[in-house]
């Protein structure tokens, strides 16, 4: 079993539009509705090539009853979302099917309680010593009311249970995150940048990496993954420019890392299944969803090259 973790958990509604133009009504063709955030997304991901999934963070009010219910119809994903008193977010993407550009409103997230954060705490630290569980992925923004070192917390939970720990997130939970020595750590180069204060990849990443965690990823957007790990460093890219909308790829190149790591594959058939799934996601009509037969005619011909190794 894999473990997902959103704090932030969201309703993802898209609306799609002929064009999108400031200031005019828009008559909407298509509307999907699903659960979203990251960890929701990385657990849909890791269920449609095969894990089983076991999704945690936060859900309350309607919204939160809509999240559970939808979630009841996932296959192989388990809902362990922790009651809230506040009411869950959603997100509204508006996609533009002339130009295929979105555009994203996202709502803040529910106040977390001091009581209910010790709760989640305490049933996140019963989900990672059950035997079985292979490994977590922590993911996403935090809601408001959650302490800004919640990320270092779970890492150690997860490392004392010696589960091994992924984490996602940005800015200064991200900072304390990589401090309490994760497995993985996945920025993209933004990310990546706030956090070392390079907009150098090489750099940046072997920086990042002397700041504790075991393993960084660095998403370059088109350009692929950057990997700097303790077997080598490598740069995997997709064989060619995939067109599309990138919305939920980095959340499928997790997945693609976390299953990986799962079933103890070697670096590179790990970086190149996440390249895979994270450009069949941006090839997929329905955005965050990823297209298997890109998937599986992409896997085969990415181009993952060993570079001169990492200093620590």
């Amino acid at each position: 079993m894999i473990i997902t973790v959103t704090l932030n958990a969201a309703l993802d509604l898209t609306y799609r539009v002929p064009a999108l133009t400031p200031h005019a009504s828009h008559r909407v063709t298509e509307v999907t509705e699903r659960p979203g955030g990251k960890g929701l997304n990385v657990a849909r991901v890791l269920a449609a090539i095969g894990h089983d999934v076991t999704v945690t963070g936060f859900a309350g009010g309607d919204t939160g009853r809509t999240l559970h219910e939808r979630l009841a119809g996932e296959p192989r994903v388990t809902d362990a979302l922790a009651p809230v008193a506040g009411a869950t977010r959603r997100t509204l993407a508006v996609v533009d099917a002339t130009t295929g550009d979105t555009t994203q409103l996202n709502e803040p997230g529910p106040t977390v309680t001091p009581a209910e954060w010790a709760a989640f705490l305490d049933s996140y630290t019963e989900l990672v010593h059950r035997a079985g569980t292979a490994a977590v992925a922590l993911c996403g923004s935090l809601p408001p009311g959650v302490p800004v070192g919640a990320y270092a917390l779970l890492v150690r939970a997860a490392r004392a249970a010696r589960v091994p720990v992924l984490l996602d997130t940005s800015g200064e939970p991200l900072r304390r995150g990589v401090a309490a020595r994760p497995d993985i750590v996945k920025p993209n180069a933004d990310e990546l940048a706030e956090l070392t204060g390079s907009h150098e990849p090489d750099r940046a990443t072997r920086d990042a990496r002397r700041r504790g965690a075991h393993a960084v990823v660095a998403s370059l957007g088109a350009d692929g993954l950057l990997a700097v790990t303790p077997d080598g460093t490598w740069r995997a890219r997709p064989p060619e420019r995939v067109r599309g909308n990138p919305t939920g790829a980095g959340d499928s190149a997790v997945a693609g890392l976390l299953s990986g790591l799962a079933e103890h594959l070697p670096w590179p058939d790990r970086l190149a299944r996440a390249v895979a799934l994270s450009a069949a996601t941006v090839a997929a009509p329905v955005a965050g969803e990823f297209d298997p037969v890109t998937y599986d005619e992409l896997l085969p011909r990415v181009v993952v090259a060993a570079t001169a190794s990492a200093t620590t």
